[in-house]
Order: structure tokens, then C-alpha cells, then sequence
């Protein structure tokens, strides 16, 4: 993440970047000094770059952005700039040990109906509150590959927070994505529009349909399991890049060969599952009732809440409620 201060603003301005240059690194999707900074030799040689002039070039961003080496110590000062967005709900925030972290990728997984798509909108009204009502106050980018994203539910949303809806859409930037290679492409040349609009939150809703869809057989797994690799780290060089939240979602299958436990696993296999830092499984409830279970996280321990989903947006539930959660 960026600690230091940027004496490159523009690409243009690093050391042997000319005009035709930096045309090509936009066209490959390298908009910014952030961007080239997270960089590979070989992402940038595309671009008709030699070697040594490429691993410049990106020495010279990171070095703007002060990325280097650094001691524990200095790490956990870095570690202090990690922020935390709410979901809405006190119960699911203290599951994610006190909402979702900056600079890593969170994915709810679930069953159609399970409230993954309504978390996703929730957050993009959420993201816009001050930081003393759990918000980040920026931008959401939210690229949509299943057609969920709705207008008005993020106006029910932000009436309900006391937000001026009008607003609160004009800071939504959207895109959907009708393709795999479209979904790529459409991150892949984000880093700009995430500058440019303050976003401090990026969804992909959901991550894996299109490639669930394209990538059919075994003989096509390897080439859709590296896709989803690249377009993962894609993410979180963002996230971390831009100090902001991002969330994906994921379709699940059943598994016919589990007689005990739980016989739903996500798409993505161990691609997906090495890249999300968080992972949370929802599951339907009662009426509106949801429940949210930790599956897999960095440092937090395993465990579960339950929220409901209200024509209001996500909220916590009452002991009355919660003691109905399984009936």
C-alpha cells in the first residue's frame, strides 16, 4: 500500500516513459503510478519495453509509492492504515472482527436467494457514511456479471441511512460484465477510475458465473483456474494499491460424494479459496433471516451471526428472532 509520499503523479512522469509509452501501458491498463508500481517485468514488456527498462520503470514507481522492505515494526504502522467498512449489521461486523478490512478480498459465498447481492449493494451505500458510522466516505466501483445490481434498492438503502440518494448513486460506478475476458478487461483498466472517483470499494458480483459458464470440461480447468488467478491478484493489488475493500461473490455446487457435514462447497477450488482472505458462507434462515458462518480468515476464528434482510437493507435481529433462526 501506498506509505509515502507520490513524486510521480502522473505515468508520464516516471523515468523513460514517453507519450507512446504511456499510451501503450493505458491500452494494457496501467493508468497510474499505483498501478505500475504492483506491476510485473513481464506485464510490462507487453507494452514493447525491454527488460531492463521495465524493471526501471516499475522500480521507479514503487519507489514513489514506498514499496520496499520494511522492519515489523514499520509494518504494523502500515497495518494501522488498514480501515474496517460496516455490512450494516453489529453482529456480522463483530464475526468479521469489526467489519471488512481495506487492502483485502472478502467473498460471500452461498445459494441463490442467500443474500450475497444484497450484502454487495448494502456495502456500496455503506462505503459513502463518515468514519464515525462505520463508512470510508468514497466511492464503490461494482462490476455486475449476473444483471443483480438494482437502482432502487440502493435508493430504499440510503433513505432509510438518511443519505441523499441522488448522491449516493452518483458514487456508484458500474459496469456489467457479459463475458469472462470482459470482466478482466473491465479491472484491468480500473485503476484510473479508481483514482479519479475516491472508490474505497470494489465488488465483483459474482466472480465466478461467467467462468462457471465459458470454462466447461476438465480439459479447459487449468486455463480457467490461471484466468481466475490473474484477474484475484488483479484485485488485491488494487485494494491494496488504493487502501480500499474488495468483495467478491461466489456461486456454489453441490457435492454428491459428502454424506457427512456440509455437502455445498464454492466455485473455484483452491484458486479462489488461497486468494479470498475472508471467507463467509450464507445460508437462509427463516423469512429474513440469514446466517453468516466465518469459514477461513487470516487471524479470526471461526464462527457465525445472524443478520435479516429488510426492505431497509441488512440489519441485526432480535433475541426473539434469533432463537426462531432454525425453525
Amino acid at each position: 500500500m501506498s506509505t509515502g509520499k507520490v513524486k510521480y503523479k502522473r505515468i508520464e512522469d516516471l523515468p523513460g516513459v514517453g507519450p507512446a509509452t504511456a499510451k501503450k501501458l493505458r491500452e494494457l491498463g496501467f493508468s497510474t503510478v499505483e498501478a505500475v508500481a504492483m506491476a510485473s517485468v513481464r506485464e510490462l514488456m507487453k507494452a514493447g519495453i525491454g527488460e531492463k527498462k521495465a524493471m526501471e520503470i516499475i522500480n521507479a514507481a514503487r519507489s514513489a509509492i514506498a514499496l520496499t522492505f520494511v522492519s515489523a515494526e514499520e509494518l504494523l504502522k502500515m497495518q494501522e492504515n488498514v480501515e474496517r467498512l460496516t455490512t450494516g449489521s453489529k453482529a456480522l461486523d463483530t464475526l468479521l472482527g469489526g467489519g471488512l478490512e481495506t487492502q483485502a478480498i472478502t467473498e460471500f459465498y452461498g445459494e441463490f436467494g442467500s443474500g450475497k447481492s444484497q450484502i454487495c449493494m448494502q456495502l456500496c451505500v455503506n462505503v459513502q457514511l463518515p468514519r464515525e458510522r462505520g463508512g470510508l466516505e468514497g466511492g464503490a466501483l461494482y462490476i455486475d456479471t449476473e444483471h443483480t445490481f438494482r437502482t432502487e434498492r440502493i435508493i430504499q438503502m440510503a433513505k432509510y441511512l438518511g443519505l441523499d440518494p441522488k448522491e449516493v448513486v452518483k458514487n456508484i460506478i458500474y459496469a456489467e460484465a457479459f463475458t469472462s475476458d470482459h470482466q478482466m478487461f473491465l479491472l484491468d483498466h480500473a485503476d484510473e477510475v479508481i483514482k479519479e472517483h475516491n472508490i474505497r470499494l470494489i465488488v465483483i458480483d459474482s466472480l465466478t458465473a461467467h467462468f462457471r459458464s465459458e470454462y466447461v470440461g476438465r480439459e479447459s480447468l487449468a486455463e480457467r483456474q490461471q484466468k481466475l488467478s490473474r484477474h484475484l491478484h488483479k484485485l488485491i493489488r488494487l485494494a491494496r494499491a488504493f487502501n480500499a475493500v474488495a468483495v467478491v461473490t461466489n456461486q456454489v455446487m453441490a457435492k454428491p460424494d459428502v454424506f457427512f457435514g456440509n455437502a455445498i462447497a464454492p466455485i473455484g477450488g483452491h484458486i479462489v479459496a488461497h486468494t479470498s482472505h475472508t471467507r463467509i458462507y450464507l445460508r437462509k434462515g427463516k423469512g429474513q433471516i440469514r446466517i453468516a458462518r466465518l469459514v477461513s480468515s487470516p487471524y479470526l476464528p471461526e464462527g457465525e451471526a445472524i443478520f435479516k434482510i429488510t426492505e431497509n437493507g441488512i440489519e441485526d435481529v432480535s433475541e426473539e428472532e434469533a432463537g426462531r433462526k432454525k425453525r
